[in-house]
């Protein structure tokens, strides 16, 4: 079959399944593109000969593509993800944090950047990178750190293998992340004669790895002689469809379940067994449990230094650690016993090795009772009453209150995620959509798009997505509301509006360095010290096609949250909070250095206190 480079991908994309526990699903429901000269001839062109094939999405912001990609393969469990196209140049460069975020998240999204001539006979062509050392390097190797899969296309023979080994990866629960496959404009638009086996449906079956018994056996022992286990679930317990073998797990042994960011949903918040969030942001149950544990056993984490709390939080001496994770790098940290196995299938063989095996009654009811008594600091801190402005908590409170229990809330950077992470009360595994491995500013709208997308590819499209950000995280990304509205895709966005990067401004002035450079205020000649900006993103919001509607109390957020449920297109309440309300301390740690020497008495009192906090860490060896 006689086709170009970018017909022949298409075809190839448009034909690709994943397949697990017999549920079968097309891997690229479509495509979300900008057009340059880099692409529009090549994969532009296609697109429009097979858009029946692949549908296209047009986006609006490079980056926010890809992070509406991985909000789809997140919300999909990684079944399922979008391709993403740009021309070279800065169309290209704008995906690189999207990429790093893909992969950090281990999360699978495919991205396809144009690149230079492979000929070189036009060179230097408009935003060819001129490198004295090698005309074979562009702007598209800054994605090669970044991507678990990296190629570029130099002749059409090469495709066939690199499209099968960038499926390869896309679909390996341990190694997935983003690919990338970097396609020089001249070849793009080349004809070959291809192979009709290359555009037969291939289905890509993912893997339920077992245990290794050896292993098994240990971790079975390790855990079956713990005085004081606890469950650490991360992510890969929600992605691997654990979270109904965790649970029987957990009611079976009493073993509590503390939960990351990626985890988290991972039991429903009232199970008897939860005791919600762990590390630097996590709950006072949680955490309690974490610093006297004897055995931990993670499901599904990577141990961040917030589940950790910088390796302060575990710090029983003699602490042991299970790891049952599907990647091998995750399961051999913390010295621990490497479990490695799909979470779902090493739970249902620790069960069975330990069938008959409980905590003591006293055990349960420490976790009932710690689990309680964060419990009432929660419903505290959503009734705050603080004015004149309330506090970002009470925010919290009222959209948990009028989310349903499959209705899904967005959000990755800011003081918004560590609030949501010990304060808000998940129900279902899906319902709770936090990127924190990256935590990038400018996800939350694009992500959300991307979660919505999933939610009405899904057998329930009538869920809710709830997306909640902070101006500052705005300010970074809000052009794909209006990709929303193009699209006729609804979302809830809660804007929480502070003049500032408020959790940056606390985390500044627990440093010592007085909120510096957090505030966004208009300059004076002693710096940017003056008056509040006169900006106005709700104004900005309604310029993008969304419904806007202003709340100056809580009681006005939620009637503005009940008017936005029954609406049918995006809808952005804009609220203003006061930035200087904690949410309610969980009692871990995060080491952010403090400078050794200053002048300053307020950076010398925080490096004091930074030398004391920091010898409680734990090298677990």
């Amino acid at each position: 079959m006689r086709l170009t480079v970018g017909q022949a991908l298409v075809r190839f994309l448009a034909v690709q399944w994943s397949e697990r526990d017999g549920e079968r699903r097309r891997f690229f429901p479509g495509c979300f593109g900008i057009f340059g000269h880099g692409n529009v001839a090549g994969v532009g062109q296609a697109l429009l000969e097979y858009g029946d094939a692949l549908p296209f999405y047009m986006a609006r912001n490079e980056q926010a593509m890809v992070h509406t990609a991985v909000g789809y393969a997140r919300m999909s469990d990684r079944l399922a993800t979008f391709a993403c196209t740009t021309s070279i140049g800065p169309g290209a460069t704008n995906m690189v944090t999207g990429a790093a975020l893909a992969t950090i998240n281990r999360v699978p999204v495919l991205l396809l950047p144009g690149d230079v001539f492979a000929t070189r006979t036009a060179n230097p062509v408009l935003q060819e990178l001129e490198d004295a050392r090698s005309y074979d390097v562009s702007v598209n190797d800054c994605f090669k750190p970044v991507s678990k899969y990296w190629d570029r296309i130099n002749r059409p023979e090469q495709l066939e293998s690199a499209l099968l080994a960038a499926m390869r990866v896309l679909t390996d629960p341990a190694e997935t992340g983003a690919v990338t496959l970097a396609l020089p404009q001249d070849v793009q638009a080349e004809a070959y004669d291809w192979p009709e086996e290359l555009f037969r449906e291939r289905t890509w079956r993912i893997a339920r790895p077992l245990p290794e018994p050896a292993a098994l056996d240990e971790a079975a022992a390790l855990l079956g002689g713990a005085e004081r286990p606890l469950i650490v679930a991360g992510g890969g317990a929600i992605y691997s469809g654990a979270t109904g073998q965790l649970r029987a797990f957990a009611e079976t042994t009493g073993i509590p379940v503390a939960e990351t960011q990626a985890g988290k949903g991972s039991l429903p918040w009232d199970h008897p067994c939860s005791v919600g969030a762990i590390g630097a942001t996590g709950t006072t149950a949680a955490n309690a449990l974490a610093n006297e544990a004897d055995v931990v056993l993670g499901v599904g984490t990577r141990y961040s230094d917030f589940t950790t709390a910088s390796r302060t939080l575990f710090a029983r001496p003699g602490v042991r650690f299970v790891n049952l994770n599907v990647a091998r790098l995750d399961a051999a940290k913390h010295a621990g016993v490497p479990l490695v196995a799909d979470a779902r299938e090493g739970l249902r063989a620790l069960h069975a090795a330990l069938a008959g095996h409980s905590v003591p009654d006293a055990y349960r009811e420490e976790t009932r009772v710690l689990a309680a008594r964060w419990n009432a600091v929660t419903d505290g801190a959503y009734r705050l009453g603080h004015a004149p402005l309330p506090a970002q908590t009470e925010v919290i409170g009222a959209v948990n209150e009028a989310a349903g229990p499959r209705d899904v809330v967005v959000c990755a950077a800011g003081s918004m995620p560590g609030d949501l992470h010990k304060l808000w009360r998940t129900a279902d595994p899906k319902g709770y959509h936090v990127e924190y491995g990256y935590s990038c500013m400018g996800y939350e709208i694009a992500g959300g798009l991307g979660a919505k997308l999933a939610v009405l590819d899904s057998e329930d499209p009538s869920r809710e997505v709830f997306v909640l950000v902070g101006d500052g995280s705005y300010l970074m990304m809000a052009q794909e509301l209006a990709t929303a509205v193009a699209e006729g895709i609804k979302l809830v966005v809660v804007l929480v509006q502070n003049h500032g990067f408020a959790s940056i401004g606390a985390l500044s002035e627990s440093v010592g360095a007085r909120r510096f450079g957090t505030r966004y205020r208009a300059r004076t000649p002693s710096g940017l010290d003056g008056e509040t900006l006169p900006i106005d993103l709700a104004a900005n919001a309604a310029s993008l096609g969304a419904t806007v509607v202003r709340a100056a109390t809580i009681s006005d957020l939620r009637s503005a949250l009940g008017r936005a449920r029954t609406a049918s297109t995006t809808t952005l309440i804009h609220i203003e909070t006061d930035p200087l309300v904690p949410a309610p301390d969980g009692g871990a740690w995060w080491d952010v250095p403090v400078a050794e020497v200053s002048a300053l008495e307020s950076t010398r009192e925080a490096r004091a206190r930074y030398d004391k906090e920091r010898g409680a860490r734990r090298r677990h060896l």
